[in-house]
């Protein structure tokens, strides 16, 4: 793993970490920042899809991106809300593990 890697797995995680405690309640202040830190943190990650080729997670971090995007937040339910928050951070960590810690090729 290059040194480079691991604070984008540290901002990864980070995300993470906040979407699963964005579960609980919290001010509303803190789901401004999750929005910020996590839509940051996808499109940063479809960025890397392009630079490394991967088409199909690009695409699913555009989409994480529009959701959590802070600029012109979706109205939704909590309860929706919650999957949301769950299905991005599964997605975060997953992309840890196939974009970031990826064997090297001969």
């Amino acid at each position: 793993m290059k040194p480079a890697n691991l604070g984008i797995i540290i901002a990864k995680l980070i995300a993470a970490a906040m979407l699963f405690a964005a579960l609980g309640r919290h001010p509303y202040d803190y789901y401004t920042l999750l929005r910020w830190v996590a839509c940051g943190v996808a499109a940063f990650t479809a960025f890397q899809a392009v630079k490394i080729k991967k088409t199909g997670w690009l695409w699913v971090f555009v989409i994480v991106a529009v959701v959590l995007n802070p600029i012109a937040p979706l109205r939704l339910k909590r309860e929706t809300w919650a999957y949301v928050d769950v299905a991005a951070a599964v997605l975060i960590l997953l992309s840890i593990a196939f974009m970031d810690i990826r064997k090297s090729r001969p």
